[in-house]
């Protein structure tokens, strides 16, 4: 920025974007594609399509579609990093997907890859980063529509930290659009939705003129038991039909605890807002009978706000005690039961006549 005169007062400047829907909580979405200008090979907050243009080029196309089109959806910021490499490869990625693991609050994350090791590579970095205590999902697609080939690329992800979106996405003016980029306006949307509890099946999904395929039941049936996560087209509106992630089994038998994607958002709501919680009440303090008495109730509290809030159905056996062997530590332990989403209501009519 640089100042008109020496003059005081107070000066402004500002830019504008028609791609900003941004409602007040709305999270931020990491995004990693092929940019058509040379970047710095560093992050970059973006908060709107024309910056995006101005940064990476490729109108329509690589890392600034993504940009677009997760703004679009609803994400407050993205912060974008191209690849690097005239064809960059999974270890090109892996290393931009290290490098937005070393950012905070970053909860989502893109890529312009429909290639399996590339989202190989995300699901492991995604692993890592929410290991580390900066839980994320990521959210990707494929280049094609063919419900068995996306059932195959969920269960080849099979993790409750990947959704897998389907079919292919139509731009405004027609033109068919990668999976990829479907992830991108899916993300955005989930960014917006502020409750983790508020299931994203029925949420609309804009920035698309369309979808390649409409979907019939036995392949929604497929898609959503394989771990996809299905959209569909009605009246001109795109919208998520149900949230799945790619995890559909543990150790090779089938399990659905983790198939709802909004179960991995409320434990992730959960436990993150009780560290942060505790990490700021608790920053200097004993580890004596008085303390964890008030670390329990401070538990208690904010498990009692989540109930109140329907994120959470209960909760039971709160409890905070003096580690065996480490005076120094003290070991918090709870139960509680999230709460599902409301996907399907049957009606059962007895008519007399």
């Amino acid at each position: 920025m640089s100042l008109p005169n020496e003059r005081p007062g107070v000066y402004s400047e500002f830019d504008a974007s028609s791609v900003i829907s941004t409602l007040p909580g709305a999270r931020v979405v990491g995004a990693v594609g092929v940019a058509a200008l040379p970047g710095g090979g560093q992050p970059v907050t973006v908060t709107g399509y024309a910056q995006a243009v101005s940064l990476f080029g490729g109108e329509g196309q690589g890392l600034t579609e993504l940009v677009r089109l997760a703004l679009a959806g609803g994400a407050a910021r993205v912060v974008a990093l191209p690849v690097s490499g005239e064809t960059p490869g999974p270890a090109d990625y892996r290393a931009a997907f290290d490098a937005l693991n070393t950012i905070e609050d970053i909860p989502i994350l893109i890529c312009d890859s429909p290639a399996l090791a590339v989202q190989q590579a995300l699901r492991d970095a995604v692993a890592e980063a929410s290991e580390a205590r900066r839980e994320r999902i990521a959210v990707v697609g494929l280049g094609e529509d063919d419900p068995a080939a996306l059932a195959a690329r969920a269960d080849a992800l099979q993790s409750e930290r990947m959704v897998l979106v389907g079919p292919r996405g139509l731009k405004t003016d027609g033109g068919v659009l990668s999976g990829p980029y479907l992830a991108a306006a899916v993300a955005g949307v989930m960014a917006q939705n502020t409750d983790p509890a508020l299931p994203l099946g029925g949420a609309a999904v804009p920035g698309l003129g369309g979808l390649t395929a409409r979907y019939g039941d036995n392949e929604i049936d497929l898609l959503i038991t394989g771990g996809v996560t299905p959209l569909e087209e009605l009246s001109g509106t795109v919208s998520v039909l149900r949230a799945v992630t790619t995890r559909t089994e543990t150790g090779g038998v089938p399990d659905p605890t983790w198939r709802e994607l909004s179960t991995v958002l409320i434990a992730d709501h959960v436990i993150a807002g009780l560290r942060r919680s505790l990490r700021a009440r608790f920053a200097r303090a004993k580890n004596t009978e008085q303390v964890r008495g008030a670390v329990r109730s401070h538990v208690i509290m904010d498990l009692e706000a989540k109930k109140t809030a329907q994120i959470i159905d209960g909760y039971r056996n709160v409890a905070a005690e003096q580690a065996v062997g480490n005076p120094t530590v003290c070991v918090v332990s709870f139960e509680f039961a999230v709460a599902h989403a409301l996907n399907q209501i049957y009606l059962t009519a007895h008519i007399l006549v």
